[in-house]
């Protein structure tokens, strides 16, 4: 009797444990591909999330980390960075736009971003497209919000309503803004970026909202008071302090010389970093893991095939 024929009998006489052999190796081999298609998608979907900023600029701390929290909403600043920061870097004859952002603040587990009408110009993504809208229009008041098509979609939001913003960026806040609703004006198209989970409201209204908190706490009851259209902070109001900026420049050329003079500023510790680069950081951190991974599933594939020839010999 030949070796095919005794193998196979062998087979037949072990059918169970080979389709468990043959189930463990595909198992495997789905594993592997998995790894690889959620590698280059998370790869695409975080590249495609900003495009056209030159810089962005934050307190000073981890390079990765202000791209985190600044663009993909992950993570909390470790401090802000004064208002006038912000107009001394927007001065600079090298920037041709400024955009400022402000976190720290949410509404039912979506992050809340103060910003101005220029965000909604010059923020792009996925090879230079612009934020377009579903539904509504940009500010027109201070109270106005903005919201992202996923906060529209899982909350069932439509254009008027109004929303408390809480105090925080956890999922549950016993700190609200219940004095102060803003208004539902727009809703963005889908972008598959953070964009769609965040809710964007003024500036001068994220300063008036917080008058009073001071202390990082409520004021006290009898202190507050309903927000219109004639308190004390006008259209063009904006906080003391902002999270980060983001800045486009007149020549790619200018790129390193105003991120060193950012850098070297005497204001204050500010960090100015070029997002192709953070991003970079970001996979070299991440690379040891995804090698890991892949490593795992390749000995998988190998203990199955393994096991297989063993049963067929046997």
């Amino acid at each position: 009797m030949s070796m095919l024929m005794l193998a196979c009998k062998s087979i037949l006489n072990r059918r169970f444990t080979v389709l468990l052999t043959l189930f463990s190796i595909a198992l495997s081999i789905m594993l592997l591909l998995a790894v690889e298609r959620l590698r280059s998608q998370a790869q695409e979907s975080f590249t495609n999330t900003l495009s056209g900023t030159d810089l962005i600029v934050g307190a000073r701390s981890g390079t990765v980390q202000l791209l985190l929290y600044s663009v993909f909403r992950m993570g909390d600043a470790t401090n802000n960075i004064s208002w006038q920061s912000y107009e001394h870097i927007a001065a600079d004859k090298h920037v041709a736009w400024a955009v400022p952002l402000s976190l720290g603040d949410s509404h039912r587990g979506f992050r809340v971003l103060a910003t101005n009408e220029n965000y909604f110009v010059h923020y792009r993504y996925a090879r230079d497209q612009h934020l377009q809208l579903a539904q509504g229009k940009i500010f027109a008041d201070k109270y106005d919000a903005v919201i992202g098509a996923d906060v529209a979609q899982e909350l069932n939001y439509q254009i008027g309503q109004d929303i408390i913003l809480a105090h925080g960026t956890g999922e549950v806040s016993f700190a609200q803004h219940a004095d102060k609703p803003f208004r539902i004006a727009g809703i963005l198209r889908k972008t598959g970026t953070p964009v769609d989970r965040t809710v964007h409201i003024t500036l001068a209204g994220l300063d008036a909202m917080h008058e009073g908190w001071d202390s990082g706490a409520a004021p006290a009851i009898g202190e507050t008071h309903r927000a219109d259209a004639h308190d004390m902070h006008d259209e063009n109001s904006h906080p003391a302090n902002i999270t980060a900026v983001l800045v486009g420049l007149n020549s790619k050329l200018a790129t390193f010389r105003v991120q060193r003079a950012i850098n070297e500023y005497a204001g204050e510790p500010l960090l100015a970093i070029m997002p192709g680069v953070a991003l970079q950081s970001l996979w070299d951190t991440l690379a040891i893991a995804q090698q890991v991974l892949r490593v795992i599933a390749v000995l998988v594939v190998l203990v199955g095939i393994s096991g297989m020839v063993t049963v067929m010999l046997a």
